[in-house]
């Protein structure tokens, strides 16, 4: 096999990490919360992101081989387990790249002025953008990280430029007009009825993304000292934009009135309006749409490399682990998870409406990305019995606290998958959602399983 290129600095890595894990779609969701949110933002970072990020650095220090969570899985429970969590993680990516475009659709309207808004329920327009989105990111990214990494530059960029304009914004709403939400005290206890658990799966799965990065690790310039570093400060970034943002939003717009495909631009729109500067509302909307789409660039980068290395171990066709002759990426891995993606865009739209197709795109995505967190704070566990070298990033307080943090991690991804198998309250069709949801997630893993007998037997 042909060497990868190590062509990810920390700059870069800091940058990937905001693109994939924090996403501006997240703060509109957060905001139909009300002022609840920024304590659920506090109780989601203690619950999985802490652990998680512990997780990721003493994992990647112990072994920063390409394919990240595949290969800790790998050593702690087998080939068989290594290959359900590279699996399950690459098909998560599935039904959420869709959500992802879906979103990107929806916010694409504002830049085309209120006569584009009676697009926002037309199933044809939403499957068009989609597949344009996906084709731009699968093109960069066979081209080569050198090229693809940035788009996820710029998504993270434009991530900041769209906050630095929405929080001023805010604020100014909320000194000149008074807060859209009361901000009371009782207003910031989280409700505990089931719809406020099966909220805070969603908030939870928001701070998903860090171990993304690994899964490149032999594309990562000197990863065991640029990963932790880019982690930890990416890590304080991510949680302080997504308080601020959604404090902004609910300084602007009342929580009934906020949209989780359109929310945070809705916000602003009814800001700039206030303010005279309609021609804010646009420009937003741009950054917006650039955000999402480095986060589509920087997971379709990301989650292609397991297929890579499962063909490279021969689970999978020898093909899926081919470098392309000129640009030496796995291309085939691109390729054909872009045009299984192509095929969960349309799927999603299968008898629903475009917000019903965008709620179970996203619950298979939580059910997918926490089947492999279980496998990975699982290992994180089952591998302190092993010694730790010296250039392994020990938890403080050593392997006791390396347990606890896996096992926290275990049982927040385990209640995250069980409450995202509840369709919404609003759904038209429970039955459908709950038969989309379960039923999508157990083909898929079923699916997972067979291959792998098949290509064991092969190999």
């Amino acid at each position: 096999m042909t060497q990868l290129r190590r062509t990810l600095t920390f700059r870069d890595l800091v940058l990937f990490y905001v693109a994939t894990t924090f996403s501006l779609r997240w703060v509109a969701v957060a905001a139909t919360a009300g002022p609840s949110a920024l304590v659920l933002w506090a109780l989601g970072a203690a619950g999985l992101f802490v652990p998680l990020v512990f997780t990721v650095l003493e994992l990647s220090s112990r072994y920063p081989d390409e394919g990240g969570m595949y290969v800790w899985s790998k050593q702690a429970f087998g080939p068989f387990s290594a290959f359900i969590t590279g699996w399950t993680y690459w098909t998560a990516n599935l039904p959420y790249l869709p959500g992802l475009l879906y979103f990107i659709a929806a916010n694409m309207l504002f830049i085309g002025g209120p006569q584009a808004q009676k697009l926002s329920t037309d199933s044809t327009y939403f499957i068009a953008v989609s597949i344009v989105g996906l084709g731009v990111s699968v093109w960069l990214n066979v081209i080569g990280l050198d090229v693809g990494k940035w788009l996820s530059n710029v998504g993270a960029v434009a991530g900041w430029i769209a906050l630095a304009f929405l929080i001023p914004l805010g604020f100014y709403s909320g000194s000149k007009y008074g807060s859209a939400v009361p901000l009371t005290l009782h207003a910031f206890v989280p409700g505990h009825h089931l719809k406020d658990l099966i909220f805070f799966s969603t908030i939870v799965f928001a701070y998903a993304g860090v171990e993304a990065a690994s899964t490149m690790a032999e594309e990562i310039v000197e990863p065991k000292r640029t990963v932790p570093r880019a982690v930890v400060f990416a890590g304080v970034l991510i949680a302080a934009l997504y308080v601020v943002g959604t404090l902004s939003v609910l300084l602007a717009l009342p929580q009934d009135r906020v949209s989780s495909l359109q929310g945070l631009v809705q916000a602003v729109q009814a800001i700039a309006l206030r303010a005279r500067v309609p021609w804010v509302v646009p420009i937003v909307a741009g950054f917006v749409v650039l955000n999402v789409l480095g986060a589509v660039a920087g997971w379709f980068a990301a989650t292609a490399r397991l297929p890579f290395v499962a063909g490279v171990d021969r689970f999978l066709p020898a093909r899926f682990g081919a470098l392309h002759p000129r640009w030496q990426t796995p291309y085939v891995a691109l390729l054909v998870q872009a045009a299984f993606a192509a095929v969960f865009v349309v799927l999603g739209q299968a008898g629903t409406t475009v917000r019903g197709a965008y709620d179970a795109l996203l619950s298979m995505a939580i059910i997918g990305n926490f089947i492999p967190y279980l496998f990975m704070f699982a290992a994180m566990i089952v591998l302190q019995r092993e010694p730790a070298g010296p250039d392994v990033i020990r938890t403080p307080g050593g392997a006791p606290v390396a347990r606890l943090l896996g096992a926290v991690g275990f049982v927040v991804s385990l209640a995250a998958i069980v409450l995202s198998c509840i369709p919404a309250e609003d759904d038209p069709n429970k039955a459908l959602a709950v038969i989309k949801i379960v039923g999508g997630s157990v083909v898929l893993v079923a699916t997972g399983a067979i291959i792998y007998i098949l290509g064991k037997r092969r190999s």
